[in-house]
């Protein structure tokens, strides 16, 4: 793997704790924390947006207290978009503890033996995801960034807002000759297996046999696991708490899933830094 850009800043600043109304949404999340599931996106989120895909690197004290937060709760992953080996490089101490690293909208996962397992059915779309990628680099104009990932290829139009049309159109009709499913993000569309996997599947696993549960995420693709986050508390009585970090380019559908919005990863930061140290709420005995 190739060594990833160092972070910006210098050590990691000291996270503020999160205002009072952020403090007592998250607290039923301190109730029982050993059965208490923790996810979270990672670009947008846990690092700030970049022009450059490979550029993003995590808040610096981000990966150390994603450790801390897994000697805690019960359930701790970053879920994300990024490929598994990504993920591994920006936040080394996590995928070296009991964080669990979730890649392309679920259909990459890194065990505890740090082997990278891809969901089944991505092997037979391998072919069609590699000749979309060819075909749409070949075509496309300057300003246009076709980021390939293994299972799936991002075609980015961040560099030059006026390549949006080309971008869709061009994506729009890659899916349609070769079968995979167009999904939107930021700036950007990605090509993937037309697979029953997204984000909102990953956290109804995740959550199983949890008695609370907060995703914390910033973009369309995040809008799955809020829902799916609601309907499992619904089913279940249990706690849950949507986590939205916005900017000025945060979708309104993003904002409307989430139970708190809250400015940026820097803010994200400082909630699972306070997660980390705060004081259990409620009664201890509920986390035996």
């Amino acid at each position: 793997l190739s060594r990833p850009p160092e972070p910006p800043g210098g050590p990691a600043p000291e996270a503020s704790a999160p205002p009072g109304p952020v403090r007592t949404a998250l607290a039923p999340l301190l109730v029982a924390p050993g059965r208490t599931a923790l996810l979270t996106d990672f670009d947008g989120t846990l690092a700030p947006i970049v022009a450059e895909p490979s550029a993003a690197v995590a808040l610096p004290g981000a990966d150390a207290v994603l450790v801390r937060l897994a000697a805690r709760f019960g359930q701790v992953a970053v879920v994300s978009g990024r490929p598994v080996p990504f993920l591994v490089e920006r936040l080394p101490r996590a995928a070296a503890s009991a964080v669990e690293l979730v890649g392309l909208y679920g259909l990459e996962v890194a065990g505890p033996d740090g082997v990278v397992r891809s969901h089944p059915e991505v092997a037979r779309w391998q072919g069609a995801v590699d000749e979309a990628a060819d075909l749409l680099a070949a075509a496309a104009p300057p300003g246009v960034l076709v980021e390939r990932k293994g299972a799936s290829v991002t075609v980015h139009w961040r560099a030059d807002p006026g390549c949006e049309p080309w971008v869709r159109d061009a994506v729009g009709a890659e899916a349609g000759r070769s079968g995979l499913a167009a999904h939107p993000a930021r700036a950007s569309l990605e090509l993937r297996p037309p697979v029953a996997v997204d984000k909102g599947t990953v956290v109804e696993e995740r959550c199983a046999g949890m008695v609370a549960a907060c995703y914390l995420g910033d973009d369309v693709g995040d809008v799955p696991a809020f829902a799916a986050l609601r309907r499992w508390a619904a089913a279940t009585g249990a706690a849950a708490v949507g986590v939205a970090a916005e900017d000025e380019e945060t979708d309104p559908t993003v904002r409307s899933a989430a139970d708190v919005v809250v400015p940026g990863p820097a803010a994200v930061l400082a909630i699972l830094d306070w997660l980390a140290g705060a004081a259990p709420s409620g009664a201890a005995s509920a986390d035996t």
